[in-house]
């Protein structure tokens, strides 16, 4: 099951990377998206995936008699659902802002903050 989960992280890593250096928002908030999703799929995978025995340690023992899976990295999963989520939504809320005011998503066009008589910076070196 882990050999599975490393090729699904590892795709999840290239599409996100691939659409965080898109110059469209839109793009980039899907990529911060999948981006979490990856993160949290790397947690759940580092704490063993076994179907068949809960984390769960017997009365009057100490440690576990058999190979569990660790509960923590599931609990810090939930926590980082909530928080990409509200990330993700402070995001969107900023991109739409963002479109509103200039009324373009293309990076490129977001020059605001240069005066309009100076040469555009340059976009490749």
């Amino acid at each position: 099951m882990e050999p599975i989960f490393a090729i699904l992280v590892g795709i999840f890593f290239a599409v996100a990377v691939y659409l965080l250096l898109s110059k469209y928002i839109i793009r980039v908030l899907l990529g911060v998206a999948i981006l979490g999703n990856a993160v949290n799929l790397v947690i759940f995978a580092s704490g063993r995936i076994l179907r068949d025995v809960p984390p769960v340690i017997g009365a009057g023992l100490d440690i576990s008699t058999v190979q569990t899976a660790n509960p923590l990295p599931q609990a810090l999963i939930l926590t980082a659902i909530v928080i990409s989520f509200s990330f993700f939504s402070f995001l969107l809320v900023l991109s739409w802002r963002a479109y509103r005011v200039l009324e373009t998503d293309n990076t490129d066009e977001m020059r605001v903050a240069e005066p309009d008589g100076e040469a555009p910076p340059p976009l490749r070196y």
